[in-house]
């Protein structure tokens, strides 16, 4: 009898023991963190200070509302309603590259039309990876279109 109940308490029971590191609250300290670390943003008030000073206060510059870009800024715009009509809007797209310039289509026929350009210049031999970079985003933008593009129903 007294073997079975030792047996029984081996194995069912077992002392509990409570890990306490600190008994009261008071007796926690607190754990220091980054310590060494100094904040470099400034984060007392409205007006920033560096060291207890003030900041000097930058020189007002009013902009040049008649400098080039402003004063030419949208001067195309109404060439085609007030031009003579030989001189298509497109045409006025300066600082477009040329393979952008007056297409209407996706990143595909953009690419396309970029890669059929550039293929006539030395860039394949002198940009290879920039190349490289240009025919796997076509690639992948033509599997895309041939998998997930819609197509209408075949007359069965």
């Amino acid at each position: 009898m007294e073997l079975l109940r030792s047996t029984i308490l081996n194995t069912f029971w077992k002392p509990t023991v409570n890990i306490v590191r600190t008994r009261y609250h008071a007796d926690k300290t607190r754990l220091v963190r980054r310590y060494g670390y100094e904040e470099k943003l400034w984060s007392g008030g409205l007006l920033p200070r560096s060291e207890g000073r003030r900041m000097p206060m930058p020189e007002y510059r009013p902009a040049n509302a008649w400098s080039e870009r402003k004063a030419l800024f949208g001067q195309n715009d109404y060439i085609d309603i007030l031009g003579k009509g030989d001189l298509h809007p497109v045409k006025t797209l300066y600082n477009v590259p040329s393979w952008i310039r007056g297409v209407s289509g996706h990143e595909y026929h953009i690419l396309l039309r970029k890669k059929k350009m550039w293929a006539k210049t030395p860039t394949p031999y002198a940009r290879p990876t920039k190349w490289k970079e240009i025919e796997k985003r076509l690639s992948f933008l033509y599997r895309k279109l041939n998998r997930k593009t819609k197509t209408g129903h075949s007359p069965d």
